[in-house]
Parts: C-alpha cells; sequence; structure tokens
C-alpha cells in the first residue's frame, strides 16, 4: 500500500493534534517553574541566605558567665547593653566589665567604655578608659600580701582561654603607691596575678608599707 503526500500529511497533523494537549501542558509546566524561580527569593530557593552585620538580639544589663573544670565561675562579663550579631555571632558591649577569678586570690576586673567579643568567646577587646583593677590581698597560708594595683590604658586584649590581659598601647601602672608608664604597653597574667611592662619604663617605685596594703 502506498501513500501519497497529501495522506502522509493528513497523518502527522492528526498525530499533532492528538500530542497537542501534552505539548502544551508541557509548555505551560516550564513557564510555571520559570515564574517561580524568577520570582522565589534566594533563601526559599536552595540558595544559602547572604548574612548581613545587623543586630539580631540586644540585651539590656547582659551578664555572659563561665565554669572551670570544678564547677567554679571562671569569669563573668558584664554590659550595661549586648548586642549580638547574626553573621558572626560576635558581641558588642557597651560599658563592659569583666571579672577574672583564680581559687584563692582576689577576683580582677576589666573595663572599658567600649567592648567587642568574638563570636568564639575567645577575645575580649576593650577600648576607651580602659583598666585593670585587683584589689590589695593579705597574705595567708600560701599566698603572700599584695598591694592594690591599677593597670589603665586606652585598649586592653583579653585572651579568655589563657587569662591573660595585653595591650600594645601606652600604659599607666600604680601598685600600691608606685606608678611606672610604658609606651610599648604590656601584659598581665591572672594565674600569677602579676604584670610585665614592656619596653622602656619610667616612673618611681615606694617602698611597701609593712602590712602589705
Amino acid at each position: 500500500m502506498q501513500l501519497n503526500s497529501q495522506q502522509i500529511k493528513f497523518s502527522i497533523g492528526r498525530t499533532l493534534l492528538r500530542l497537542m494537549p501534552l505539548i502544551l501542558m508541557g509548555l505551560l509546566t516550564l513557564v510555571t517553574f520559570w515564574l517561580v524561580r524568577k520570582n522565589t527569593p534566594a533563601e526559599h530557593s536552595g540558595l544559602e541566605r547572604v548574612r548581613l552585620h545587623e543586630p539580631d538580639y540586644i540585651i539590656q544589663n547582659g551578664t555572659l558567665s563561665a565554669l572551670n573544670e570544678q564547677g567554679n565561675t571562671k569569669y563573668r562579663i558584664l554590659g550595661d547593653k549586648v548586642t549580638h550579631y547574626d553573621d558572626d555571632a560576635s558581641i558588642d558591649i557597651d560599658l563592659p566589665r569583666m571579672r577574672l577569678f583564680q581559687p584563692g586570690k582576689a577576683p580582677v576586673t576589666v573595663r572599658s567604655n567600649t567592648g567587642h567579643l568574638d563570636g568564639d568567646l575567645t577575645i575580649l577587646e576593650l577600648f576607651d578608659n580602659a583598666s585593670i583593677y585587683r584589689p590589695p590581698q593579705p597574705a595567708n597560708a600560701t599566698e603572700p600580701a599584695t598591694l592594690r594595683m591599677l593597670a589603665s590604658s586606652s585598649y586592653f586584649k583579653v585572651l579568655i582561654n589563657d587569662d591573660i590581659v595585653q595591650t600594645d598601647k601606652p600604659i599607666t601602672l600604680e601598685q600600691g603607691m608606685s606608678v611606672m608608664h610604658s609606651t610599648d604597653g604590656g601584659t598581665f597574667d591572672n594565674i600569677a596575678q602579676s604584670m610585665t611592662l614592656s619596653g622602656q619604663v619610667r616612673g618611681r617605685i615606694e617602698r611597701a608599707p609593712r602590712n602589705g596594703q
């Protein structure tokens, strides 16, 4: 049986007519998918949302504490205003005060006008009117008496895991009646509760009173 050209065209036309609903549905599906992708925000289309350095919460009179292996308070950070950021989990603090604790020793207080705590909670930076204060402590069975100590600078960095406070800015150290200055900064070791000044140091050293105060 031979088909002429008109019969072949007629057969193809009927096939296309039968397939037309499927073709239209396929085209409609593709157009719908394209419109959805075009108008869907990135976070709803499987792409990672871009995080901006913006606060996700703010706490007034906030407190952050950490315990040591024995369950005792190792340090406590307080702030009049605590601002947490979503992108890197860092924290800005207004009027931060950090208390460092060592067993059998007087707590040391570090403070400033503003502060910044990194997202890993390992570094606290203190800016403007920064200070380290260690109160006087009488002698006991294991420790000698210590004098009041006050170290002042424009900047301190607290290495929390190392129990170290350091600065490379000019620093003034008052210990009892003695006063010393260094333009190269210094390091406070909270475990030994001692301050070491860097570079050239100038000032006066006064004899400590007999009672250690």
